[in-house]
């Protein structure tokens, strides 16, 4: 999900803020393609998800936009994944391809495989564990994957998934009808006092941090940059056509170990490309986080895939070094030929850029700021933070946290309309996690120097 690291006080605010400020390119989009002759294919890669994969499906049967097909790709499941399916299906009158596999083998195969052996317009990739809230989730990130040749994908905003969300959907109808069909179906996770409390804490720190990053970071560079680094993989739109080019020019170099998250891959490739990956705020969709004890894994996850693409975009990276190059050519082709071009052009693309790696390998890409200063901060801060324990500066180190916590919760709180007083206090709540995940990123930061600088193994994977 999160690429940027927790800490917000940071540079990427601060470029968010200059974002809103700037405002958003006023091109009005007029796309050559009409989004509603898409074909849609939703692919739901599954292992073991027999509490999720009838929630995933109910939600997929409400959606305004009904896809071409539903391939169900069963990674080796051992459990009723492929039984429940199959019988939701049945019963609701879905449609849906089941493709089993005798061992799990990743979700960045099935991405992978689907762009080739189908021939939909758009790869809408929904993971099993994960639902989407609204009935139209699928219709606009479609509506909007369509606005520009220049975007590669598209999703909405993503939410945990809390225990009352679940249970608000079991008690539809469908769902109603499949429990009496299949009474000893196991559809809420465990209920003991332990799993519930981690689930709880894991609810408060990844709303914390979704609704900061997604509402206010990430809107910024929306309007900034028309992009975001990476879309959030667990509910995303793809132009079918750029996933396949991305598979065809990585897989002889990485083959299908796309670093230890392929959605942050995908979004530095397309970024490469001069493609945009887009973010909508007013659709959502919810997904069910890991508990608490599991957050360290997640996060090794998120923040090693970030360092690895850096390493492997290192052009992007650099981007911030050619910004001087990149707007001496901007300003000579609008000199030259800028005000005849814009006469004669009959599509309007809002943030429109020249494609190729060629073009980021020279000039560097706008969002190229966004990843340069995210790496800083992965680094710069939790190395800060190390110091300052190690010094025993305890009196900087205190200032430090209150003013960050303070203008953290702050702005948390500002932008969160109608729920102020409730995300005032779920932001203080969170406060100790955040900082341990800003640690945690140390040990991520270590292994990487260990894998990559001292070690040259440049093959650095799962």
């Amino acid at each position: 999900m999160a690429t940027t690291p927790y800490f917000i006080l940071s540079p990427n605010l601060i470029l968010s803020i200059v974002g809103m400020l700037h405002g958003p390119d006023k091109t009005e989009p007029t796309p050559a393609e009409d989004w509603r002759e898409a074909t849609v294919d939703v692919v739901i890669p599954a292992l073991n998800e027999e509490k999720n994969i009838v929630l995933c499906l109910s939600s997929l049967a409400k959606q305004t936009l009904k896809p071409n097909r539903i391939i169900l790709i069963d990674d080796g499941s051992t459990d009723n994944t492929v039984l429940y399916a199959n019988e939701f299906c049945k019963e609701n009158g879905m449609e849906i391809i089941i493709i089993q596999r005798e061992k799990a083998i990743g979700k960045t195969p099935t991405i992978k495989r689907q762009a080739r052996e189908f021939d939909g317009d758009v790869e809408f990739i929904l993971d099993a564990d994960t639902f989407l809230d609204s009935e139209n989730y699928i219709e606009r990130t479609v509506q909007e994957l369509y606005q520009a040749v220049g975007i590669a994908s598209a999703c909405g905003t993503i939410m945990p998934m809390r225990d009352k969300d679940r249970k608000r959907m079991l008690s539809s109808e469908e769902m109603m009808e499949f429990q009496e069909k299949f009474p000893n179906a196991h559809m809420l996770p465990k209920q003991d006092l332990f799993h519930i409390v981690m689930r709880r804490l894991s609810n408060i720190y990844r709303d914390v941090l979704y609704v900061f990053l997604q509402k206010f970071v990430y809107h910024g560079q929306m309007v900034f940059f028309g992009s975001i680094t990476n879309p959030v993989g667990c509910a995303v739109a793809y132009r079918r056509k750029y996933v396949k080019e991305l598979f065809d020019q990585y897989e002889p170099v990485f083959g299908d170990d796309l670093t230890n998250s392929e959605d942050i891959f995908i979004g530095f490739a397309m970024l490469k490309h001069g493609y945009r990956n887009i973010q909508l705020m007013d659709v959502y969709a919810r997904s069910q986080e890991p508990e608490a004890e599991r957050l360290p894994h997640e996060i090794y996850l998120w923040s090693s895939s970030f360092f690895q693409s850096c390493y492997y975009f290192d052009d992007l990276v650099r981007s911030p070094l050619k910004s001087f190059k990149r707007y001496r050519l901007h300003r000579k082709m609008e000199k030259e030929q800028g005000e005849e071009i814009r006469q004669k052009r009959k599509i309007g693309e809002p943030y429109r850029q020249a494609f190729g790696d060629n073009v980021t390998t020279q000039y560097g890409r706008p969002m190229g700021w966004v990843i340069f200063l995210s790496l800083i901060e992965k680094t710069f801060f939790p190395a800060a933070l190390l110091i300052m324990l190690i010094l025993q500066l305890w009196e900087p180190l205190l200032v430090t946290m209150a003013v960050e916590t303070l203008i953290s919760v702050g702005i948390l709180t500002a932008i969160s309309k109608n729920h102020r007083w409730n995300y005032l206090l779920k932001g203080i709540v969170a406060t100790p996690m955040r900082y341990m995940s800003v640690m945690y990123d140390l040990v991520t930061m270590a292994r990487f120097a260990k894998d990559i600088w001292f070690g040259q193994k440049k093959g650095w994977r799962k």
